[in-house]
């Protein structure tokens, strides 16, 4: 290979890969996300029915969150709607990072209903309130538990499909707002036996545990903006190009997400020796394994570096 067509190779690279595939799982993610906020809205608006007539503080609680993870589908359905849109001259990425800041958006709703809650259960600890119509609460407790469970499963199923991490990480908060849910029963059932401040006590837990999501979500989104990206994946690119045989070295590489996409980039080493027409398909050959092994990448960068002649 002549130094001049060398040159050009390593300094233009090879990319392939659009954010054309991609479009059917995006419209998949609308979809999970379009009737898992139909499901919450139910669950919430008989929830709010049953609080009225209740005036559980436990049930507030749940009933308060459930709101804001059913909530939390808008950003998200939004992100999804801009990822559809094709890349244009000021954004060539596209808009995948969308995604992103909608996480930022969801950790903040449950931020807020995280203090919404806890005002609600100090208030009723410090002032309590007789709870009416206990079996309503049981009732209500246990639909809010079927209605996040259902979600969650959804959510994590399709999540995991299309690989977007926002989706399978709201399908988990949804799964644990479905316990939140079984507290309240416990709560309830503590008022039956006659300990009244089991109810307030519930909800100030529910609390905390909606505080430890508020964490966990925030180390999560906070990596994604920061380009950060999980150590397994970049482990089965290295993988994914040791089936690539004519590659002598692997030099470098980078990923990072936009949105459910995963972009990466390559460095590797051939022989000074081959053709560019060769250098070409090594470059295409890494692509394709690379794409093969993961699924959620969707633009690999590969870029040839000569070796030495002997």
């Amino acid at each position: 290979m002549d130094k001049k067509n060398l040159k050009e190779i390593r300094s233009h690279g090879h990319s392939h890969g659009s954010i054309d595939p991609s479009i059917a799982t995006t419209r998949k993610g609308i979809w999970a996300v379009k009737w898992s906020f139909i499901i919450l809205m139910i669950t919430f608006l008989i929830q709010v029915v049953i609080v009225i007539f209740t005036g559980s503080v436990a049930l507030l609680a749940d009933t308060i969150h459930n709101l804001g993870d059913a909530v939390t589908a808008i950003p998200l359905g939004i992100a999804f709607l801009f990822a559809l849109r094709k890349p244009s001259k000021r954004f060539t990425y596209g808009f995948g990072r969308v995604e992103d800041l909608a996480g930022v958006i969801i950790v903040m709703i449950i931020l807020f209903s995280a203090i919404v809650a806890g005002y609600q259960a100090v208030e009723r600890i410090l002032n309590p309130v007789p709870i009416r119509n206990i079996w309503a609460v049981i009732i209500a407790s246990i639909i809010g538990f079927i209605g996040n469970e259902g979600v969650a499963m959804f959510r994590i199923k399709v999540g995991k499909e299309i690989g977007s991490a926002a989706l399978v990480a709201d399908g988990y908060h949804a799964r644990i707002d479905g316990f939140t849910s079984l507290a309240v029963l416990f709560g309830a059932i503590g008022v039956i036996i006659g300990f009244p401040i089991a109810d307030p006590i519930i909800g100030l837990l529910i609390t905390l545990t909606i505080l430890k999501i508020v964490w966990d979500s925030v180390r999560k989104v906070f990596t994604r903006l920061l380009d950060g990206v999980e150590p397994e994946y970049l482990d089965e690119i290295r993988h994914s190009l040791t089936h690539v045989q004519e590659i002598n070295e692997i030099l470098n590489i980078r990923a990072r997400w936009s949105g459910h996409q995963l972009l990466a980039e390559i460095h590797i080493r051939v022989s000074p020796d081959i053709s560019v027409t060769d250098a070409h398909r090594i470059a295409e050959d890494a692509e394709h394994e690379i794409m093969d092994h993961i699924k959620y990448v969707s633009n690999v960068v590969v870029r040839i570096v000569p070796g030495h002649s002997d």
